[in-house]
């Protein structure tokens, strides 16, 4: 249990550094949510994260909250998903 919150809250603070240092809208996020969930996190690889980003751009809404929402349910689940729509929320509220 203390290691599916640890992962819980690590996936909230990543998402929650990426929003505000992007500029440029959920396009330019695209390669920061890759660096940060392929390379350093080591999350996902390389042709999931490909995947993410068609299925995230293909449906209503920002593709930034979009596949930051995907990414956290394939990491953990509803809960990943959970912790990530916290996130962007509490963005939108502050």
């Amino acid at each position: 249990m203390k290691t599916e919150k640890v992962v819980l809250w690590t996936i909230f603070l990543t998402f929650l550094k990426i929003g505000p240092v992007t500029f440029g809208g959920g396009y330019a996020m695209i390669p920061v949510i890759e660096r940060e969930v392929v390379e350093k996190r080591k999350w996902l690889e390389t042709r999931d994260i490909a995947d993410i980003f068609a299925v995230a751009e293909s449906i209503p809404g920002a593709i930034g909250i979009n596949s930051a929402t995907f990414i956290g349910y394939r990491v953990a689940g509803i809960r990943g998903a959970l912790a990530v729509g916290l996130q962007h929320r509490r963005s939108l509220s502050s």
